[in-house]
């Protein structure tokens, strides 16, 4: 994944903004995250208002995760599998305190699964949030992770591995 890749999620997103009436630009950047490499766009907040801020947002990051879809959906669509790859939407540092928050979550989960031998549940997180947790443990020796439910009431479990 190369500029061409970080030129065309910047050039849609700028477009995106552009359309929902929010004047702001992009900035590509390509990021280690959680083993993982994505591009990450980050939309400069300072054309914008507080209330524009927020709504792009969303409650608990919904907007966000919502314009990250489409993003991810879009820019992936009829491409080569040489030129498909994750984008990251980030406004004002949220989704950085965000992963800090999910490798806590995931770091307790792991501890919990370990010193009780039971499942341990993890409600309320969005499916690109399940996927992060599920990479960030994805090498923790003796642990699994799988979702249950189906939405609005996903669950990401915690538990160790059957011998």
């Amino acid at each position: 994944m190369g500029d061409q890749f970080q030129q065309r999620g910047q050039q849609w997103l700028e477009e995106f903004l552009k359309l929902s009436g929010f004047s702001a630009s992009v900035t590509p950047d390509m990021r280690e995250t959680f083993s993982e490499t994505t591009c990450w766009l980050t939309i400069d907040p300072s054309a914008l208002q507080p209330d524009q801020i927020a709504a792009l947002i969303g409650t608990d990051g919904t907007v966000l995760d919502s314009i990250q879809y489409l993003a991810n959906s879009t820019l992936n669509l009829g491409q080569t599998e040489a030129l498909q790859g994750a984008y990251t939407i980030e406004l004002t540092g949220y989704r950085e305190r965000r992963q800090q928050e999910l490798l806590k979550i995931a770091e307790h989960a792991a501890e919990q699964v370990r010193q009780t031998g039971e499942e341990y549940e993890i409600k309320s997180l969005s499916s690109a949030e399940r996927r992060q947790i599920h990479t960030i443990l994805k090498d923790s020796t003796g642990l699994e992770t799988f979702s249950r439910g189906q939405e609005p009431d996903r669950r990401l479990v915690v538990k160790q591995v059957q011998a």
